[in-house]
């Protein structure tokens, strides 16, 4: 039999390539560049697969969701902006039978208040939030569990 590892999606929504600079009071002084070196060690020590990609755009972010069937095991998103109104996004991630972990790397439920609602919350399996570039490693130790438990 086929050794099969199991692949994660990780993807990166709009505003995130500025990570280091736009607002490190809220975000953190890590790039996007040193959150994925993170990841990728990570995943190597989970014995798991990543691709990742950082769109500012919405169709691209629907179309990569809609690409991960059959191709990935789990998807690790952190949709930004489009976490709070993107519908299209909610119901992108609720066609596919791919389970996906939202992430963000501020509490989300202690800022504005319209950054307190999630639409994309009630489709995903689990939600990581305040914990800096950390949400990141933590939701990806979430998936590969999920996903060594599943096989």
């Amino acid at each position: 039999m086929k050794d099969h590892t199991k692949k994660i999606l990780i993807i990166h929504g709009p505003n995130l390539n500025l990570l280091g600079k736009r607002e490190p009071h809220i975000y953190g002084s890590m790039t996007l560049e040193d959150i994925n070196k993170q990841l990728c060690e990570r995943a190597e020590i989970l014995g798991v697969s990543i691709e990742v990609i950082q769109t500012n755009h919405e169709g691209v972010m629907i179309d990569t969701i809609h690409n991960a069937e059959g191709q990935y095991d789990c998807i690790i998103i952190n949709a930004a902006a489009f976490t709070h109104y993107s519908i299209a996004v909610r119901d992108a991630l609720a066609g596919i039978t791919v389970p996906a972990i939202e992430v963000h790397l501020s509490n989300i439920h202690k800022r504005e208040e319209f950054r307190h609602k999630s639409v994309i919350a009630s489709v995903v399996i689990g939600q990581i939030s305040g914990f800096g570039a950390h949400s990141y490693i933590l939701a990806l130790e979430g998936a590969a569990k999920l996903i060594k438990q599943e096989a």
